[in-house]
């Protein structure tokens, strides 16, 4: 009896840890939007040519699992700080395994609405794994294109 209450207990604890490791390394919504909003001041602040550079290769635009990327307008990456072999290609058309046009969308959003939400399947940065994801968009003033970082849930 003694030995299952431990096991139980045990199970319990590490299960607390992984929990809490995996919030260690995990973004949240919040920190996605504050991350969006610096990166939207930093392309006002520095241009945009700067600023996209700036997100692909340098680690302060890289949190946790958190990433910021940029596109324009017509669907062409013009920074990603997870993947900088992304730079110049144009990735409107790509779908996720469920059928979302993944850049199409976040375009839309940025472009109809200014900013919001989007959510798709992508492979984590970490894991490589797919997983669901959810990308917090906006609109640039000064660029004909947009800002997001997303989150992994």
């Amino acid at each position: 009896m003694n030995s299952k209450r431990f096991f139980f207990a045990a199970m319990f604890a590490v299960g607390l840890v992984v929990s809490n490791v995996h919030a260690q390394t995990s973004g949240t919504k919040e920190e996605a939007k504050a991350m969006v909003d610096a990166a939207v001041d930093h392309v006002k602040k520095v241009g945009p040519e700067k600023a996209f550079k700036d997100f692909t290769s340098d680690a302060a635009w890289k949190k946790k699992d958190l990433y910021v990327m940029a596109y324009d307008n017509k669907g062409t990456v013009v920074g990603h700080g997870a993947n900088e072999k992304l730079i110049g290609k144009n990735l409107i058309e790509m779908k996720d395994p469920n059928g979302v046009m993944v850049v199409a969308e976040l375009t839309k959003t940025a472009t109809t609405k200014g900013e919001g939400w989007v959510d798709y399947s992508w492979p984590h940065p970490q894991t490589k794994k797919l997983e669901d994801k959810s990308t917090y968009v906006r609109k640039l003033a000064n660029f004909e294109g947009w800002v997001g970082v997303g989150i992994y849930r």
